[in-house]
């Protein structure tokens, strides 16, 4: 990536971008101080680039009703190429799974599970989290507070 996409201003307007992705060109450019085209031409050439890859609504998970979170290590009894595809390919289909994370240590994933309450997590583990392939085992950590959750910003330098 080239040193001219992430330039002071740059950083300015995905600063405000993660803030509030719905803001126009217009405000956009009023709060990095330059005029409405070379702004949308910045972000036009972060997006080309795969700086910027989206823009999505953020859903409050707890206002959903899905206030249970619980973070799940998975060993897979087998961990070849086809084996860690099948395993990944499972687990995008199960919606409760917010986070998943192929890990380098004592497990092979790290799972983020969000669900209604402890009920709700018992049958997502029992029918769809154990069923997937290559699972040998697993081990559960509820969560019992968000200390800080979803609030990425762009780090310095």
């Amino acid at each position: 990536m080239t040193d001219d996409l992430l330039d002071p201003i740059n950083r300015r307007i995905l600063d405000a971008l993660v803030d509030n992705a719905r803001l126009s060109v217009t405000e956009l450019a009023r709060q990095v101080g330059l005029s409405k085209t070379p702004v949308a031409l910045r972000v036009k050439a972060m997006e080309e680039a795969g700086l910027i890859t989206g823009y999505r609504a953020m859903v409050s998970a707890l206002k959903l009703g899905l206030t249970h979170v619980t973070y799940v290590t998975v060993n897979l009894s087998d961990t070849r190429q086809a084996a860690l595809e099948a395993f990944n390919a499972g687990v995008r289909g199960i919606p409760e799974v917010e986070e998943c994370y192929m890990i380098a240590g004592g497990f092979d994933y790290q799972l983020k599970i969000r669900t209604r309450d402890m009920p709700h997590f018992r049958t997502v583990m029992a029918e769809q989290i154990s069923t997937l392939p290559h699972v040998h085992s697993t081990s559960s950590y509820v969560a019992m507070e968000a200390v800080v959750e979803a609030n990425w910003a762009m780090p310095e330098g």
